[in-house]
């Protein structure tokens, strides 16, 4: 069986508001593994290809010489101005790419992220012990975003207090298409990248006469072909702010809210803490934080029959590869024994695979650990508040009581 273009619709942002529509997504796999969406947003391209298989994303994420990043950048929208101004990391290809990450990347080597571990687990051990008091509370905004923004706060430089202010920011960037971030504003989130970018620059300066051991200074002292531009820095510490917060807050949160839904798996990790490497990855594959990123064709490439031409717009959907019941085993069942688990949460490998998953491994071992000593159970206490979002899987609100013990 074969879908029409326009029969499915998985690219509107009011699909995902309720729940994610993983129906549509089976059948795409089954029935057109690469599929002509016609534009569900204003915004998007008039139609692209979209690519809901395991084998597909993990193959398409890899040949970045057929499938470019940098032609119309990694976002599904039609017109891209700033790329021409300068382009994030997940926006180019190599060799620029690799150039750039090496900037950072020994912030984020294993060895690095295992050094943070004593600091973060004081730092989780503060966030629980202040929030289980109450017994019920918004688990996303007291816990699940306190540590991966002072996380991210450290690594880069920003001061700890300030932290609240890259959350407000990365809300309303991400949430654009969400009226509680946006306000009514179509503005909201190109406000708050300025906001961002005034700060950066105000940290620049300071760093420029005094440096630190700290990414921004990292990236301000590059010389060479490396030396940055101010709008190349300012666009670099967006990301790591955006997506050094938000992504781990969402996985920590679906995390949680998959064990309110199957407390036989908390119970079998409270039983058993060698099945919590495992866990991680399962929560990983079952939270999909960001559901895809576009490439587009370098040159004409046929897939399972269908004809992809250059410069058309190919989308990786994520969220429907950590879904393949050709590669999981009975992908609708949580299961923090899973394993093998080769999801595609960060990445399907090649060049953009996440910089931050050790650090994203780490911050979720530690928060569950961490939990796992205090909470006997978790339940829900009210209504999920999802992310109005067709690119993050977004709870921003998650009424929670816990039992201590």
């Amino acid at each position: 069986m074969t879908l029409a273009s326009g029969e499915i619709d998985i690219a509107s942002n009011d699909i995902f508001v309720e729940r994610v529509p993983f129906e549509l997504f089976d059948r795409l796999r089954h029935d057109a593994p690469v599929y002509r969406h016609l534009r569900s947003e204003p915004d998007q391209p008039s139609s692209f290809w979209v690519l809901t298989r395991h084998a597909d994303v993990v193959r398409t994420s890899r040949l970045f010489e057929n499938y470019s990043s940098y032609r119309k950048g990694c976002l599904l929208y039609e017109e891209r101005p700033d790329l021409d101004l300068a382009r994030m990391l997940i926006d180019l290809d190599p060799p620029e790419h690799t150039r750039l990450r090496m900037l950072v990347s020994r912030a984020f080597t294993p060895r690095a992220v295992r050094s943070l571990d004593g600091h973060f687990r004081e730092v989780t051990a503060r966030i629980l012990d202040s929030a289980l008091q109450a017994g019920t509370f918004d688990f996303v905004t007291e816990i699940a975003a306190e540590l991966p923004l002072i996380a991210i706060a450290e690594l880069l430089g920003v001061p700890v207090e300030d932290r609240h202010k890259m959350f407000e920011w990365s809300n309303r960037m991400i949430g654009t298409s969400d009226p509680e971030y946006s306000t009514g504003d179509p503005d909201a989130g190109a406000a708050a990248m300025a906001e961002l970018y005034m700060y950066a620059n105000e940290l620049a300066a300071q760093r420029r006469i005094e440096p630190r051991d700290d990414i921004i200074t990292t990236l301000l002292t590059a010389e060479g072909d490396d030396a940055l531009s101010e709008h190349e820095f300012d666009l670099f510490v967006l990301l790591l702010s955006v997506a050094g917060n938000e992504t781990t807050r969402n996985a920590i949160s679906h995390g949680v809210l998959a064990f309110m839904e199957h407390p036989d798996q908390w119970a079998a990790l409270r039983a058993d803490g060698t099945l919590l490497d495992s866990a991680i990855e399962e929560i990983l594959r079952w939270a999909s934080p960001v559901m895809y990123f576009r490439r587009t064709a370098t040159c004409d490439v046929d897939l399972h029959g269908v004809h992809i031409a250059e410069n058309d717009p190919v989308v990786m959907y994520y969220i429907s590869a950590n879904r393949d019941e050709d590669v999981f085993t009975e992908p609708y069942r949580f299961d923090v024994a899973r394993t093998p688990n080769p999801h595609v949460a960060f990445g399907g490998g090649g060049p953009h695979f996440c910089l931050g998953a050790q650090l994203a491994r780490l911050e979720m071992r530690i928060m569950f650990e961490e939990l796992l000593a205090r909470v006997e159970s978790l339940t829900l206490a009210g209504e999920v508040s999802r992310l109005r979002s067709n690119f993050v899987n977004g709870i921003k609100h998650l009424p929670t009581k816990v039992t201590v013990g």
